[in-house]
């Protein structure tokens, strides 16, 4: 589907929108019901990866298609190799099988873990044989994704001896990490935090008890960028949110006050409202607590002529697609001039913004949602634009409300 993106109406936008759940919480929560099921979950996100998630936890034989949902992937391979009796191939998208899983299998195979590689070594497919792990002790490189680390955390608690984890350096995506203890703290876990080393005790059964999945601030990123690509007076109200979020990408309410967005939090609603245009020529972020929001602040960046220089985004190559490589290819075809290397991402101040340009998302939702508050400065198109649908299938219909004009093409 390919989608023809503009802003005809005031630039002054006062609007209320419902967020879905958020991704990261929603599969976290269910791989805890999955262990235990007195757990119940409320406000889960409807989004294709909670929707797969759901499914492969209620499989236990054969074939797991996973699609594109790289956290489907690390969490089922940690729950499917600590079950007992269960037996399957976890497998996904052709990109997904170009996307490493070495680092998790190999700390599962020092558990005990029985893991097997079908096709290239350290790649999906993999072939699991669920096992009682009685072994309690492994370690990582501090410096991966946060989602193998959560991945043996939250299958931690079902392990006979509990899990004592070791993080080998310096430790990037604390927030991730520090909301699937929060979640398993609040279903009774004790875990403990200190330096380098994780302890997570085992729970034979947990209290009844409700996980209530706050809406996604990584959703939120691209409210914030309309905010501020708008005019002074614009108010976007978001919901549900809660000021002491989990989530790694609240810090979105800090960073955009450099573009003159401020938050406003009552109960679990918060407001966006552009208060002041922005006057400044650049801004540098540290974003490795925060990796999901680069692509947004760097549009929102192009959007307002502003230059931004962007580090700890050694994680994105190997996300859906190579981000940092495809965010350059597709902002330099709307007249930015930019430079990545392995880890960062610098753009230069520009007021060149080039019409009527298509923008590739290669199969990666981020890439499409990033570049649709563009549509408030100039038109342009989005292709393969349904790929919104892996973490927020009302995106578009959201924009509309919102004051956007989406025609599909």
């Amino acid at each position: 589907m390919k989608l023809k993106l503009s802003f005809a109406q005031s630039k002054i936008i006062d609007k209320s929108i419902a967020v879905t759940g958020s991704k990261s919480e929603t599969n976290r929560s269910l791989l805890l019901q999955a262990l235990f099921p007195n757990v119940a979950i409320q406000n889960l996100s409807n989004s294709d990866d909670g929707q797969v998630m759901q499914k492969g936890l209620a499989t236990s034989h054969g074939i797991v298609d996973i699609h594109h949902a790289g956290t489907a992937m690390r969490f089922l391979t940690a729950f499917f190799a600590s079950q007992e009796g269960k037996e399957v191939v976890l497998t996904g998208s052709k990109r997904m099988q170009e996307r490493p899983i070495k680092v998790l299998v190999d700390a599962l195979r020092d558990l005990g873990a029985e893991i097997s590689y079908e096709k290239n070594e350290g790649y999906p497919p993999i072939k699991i044989t669920g096992k009682t792990l009685t072994k309690n002790r492994v370690s990582l490189p501090a410096n991966i994704s946060s989602q193998y680390i959560s991945a043996l955390l939250l299958i931690a608690p079902s392990l006979a001896n509990g899990l004592e984890l070791e993080l080998v350096g310096k430790i990037t995506s604390v927030p991730y990490i520090k909301m699937t203890l929060a979640l398993l703290g609040q279903i009774g876990v004790e875990t403990k935090f200190e330096g380098n080393l994780i302890q997570v005790a085992h729970k034979e059964k947990v209290m009844d008890s409700t996980l209530v999945v706050e809406s996604d601030w990584s959703s939120a990123s691209y409210f914030y960028s309309i905010a501020a690509l708008s005019e002074v007076g614009t108010k976007i109200r978001l919901s549900a949110y809660k000021e002491n979020s989990l989530q790694g990408d609240s810090v979105l309410a800090q960073i955009y006050q450099d573009f003159g967005v401020k938050t406003t939090y009552s109960g679990t609603q918060i407001t966006l409202e552009k208060v002041q245009e922005c006057d400044l020529e650049s801004v540098d972020y540290d974003l490795a607590n925060a990796p999901d929001i680069a692509q947004t602040i760097s549009v929102t960046c192009f959007g307002l002529g502003m230059g931004c220089h962007l580090t700890g985004l050694h994680t994105l190559p190997i996300k859906e697609t190579d981000r940092l490589g495809a965010m350059k290819t597709e902002l330099e075809k709307v007249g930015a001039k930019v430079a990545i290397d392995h880890e960062s991402l610098s753009l230069e101040p520009s007021q060149n913004i080039i019409s009527n340009v298509a923008i590739d998302t290669y199969h990666d939702h981020r890439m499409a949602m990033a570049f649709g508050p563009l549509g408030l400065k100039t038109t342009l198109m989005v292709n393969e634009a349904e790929v919104v649908s892996k973490s927020y299938p009302d995106y578009w219909k959201d924009l509309e409300t919102l004051g956007f004009r989406v025609d599909t093409l």
